[in-house]
């Protein structure tokens, strides 16, 4: 393969570049197949690698105005968003298994016997994370420990309007952080 690039594909990261939809479909399709190749070789995961090849050309479209032709080739410039999305792939599986494996520590191997659920209660569990340490304690002994709010004032010593106040107030950030979430998928 040469620097050189024929007039058709002049033209095509031509369009690209100036954000013609029919040029984004042309890349798409000579370099999709690629792309896919490289991430299902990494992540193993059919999936994630479609995922990933999705991520690749919504990120190349967006940034298409930094692409810089004296600087590299369109598919070297692909291959490289290719790379930083399959690194992030990797990231977001470690990540995911970190909270998998502190969720049981701290809520009990029963909550890991229903696959299904897995990621909502990793949402779940890192939301509650970045509650104040007072209502994270009263949210798990609510939800965890499956006590009732006077129970809870007794163990933590705490007034029973604090208390459900504590648990009002929560359950609306996390309302609010999980409606965020969800919508940003």
């Amino acid at each position: 393969m040469t620097d050189q690039t024929p007039d058709d594909d002049e033209a095509l990261v031509q369009g690209f570049i100036d954000g013609d939809d029919r040029a984004l479909a042309a890349v798409y399709a000579r370099w999709s197949a690629l792309v896919y190749t490289l991430a299902l070789r990494s992540l193993g995961d059919v999936g994630e690698a479609e995922d990933v090849t999705q991520g690749v050309f919504v990120s190349a479209w967006r940034s298409r105005a930094t692409f810089d032709r004296n600087r590299s080739r369109l598919p070297s410039w692909i291959v490289g968003i290719t790379r930083n999305k399959i690194a992030d792939a990797h990231t977001a599986r470690s990540r995911a298994r970190a909270l998998s494996q502190q969720l049981e520590a701290t809520a009990g191997p029963e909550l890991s016997e229903d696959p299904g659920d897995m990621a909502d209660r990793l949402l779940v569990a890192d939301e509650l994370r970045r509650l104040d340490p007072v209502a994270r304690q009263v949210m798990y002994l609510a939800f965890y420990d499956d006590l009732t709010h006077v129970q809870i004032a007794e163990r933590l010593t705490l007034p029973l309007g604090t208390v459900k106040s504590h648990i009002r107030r929560s359950l609306e950030k996390l309302k609010v952080r999980l409606e965020v979430n969800t919508d940003a998928h």
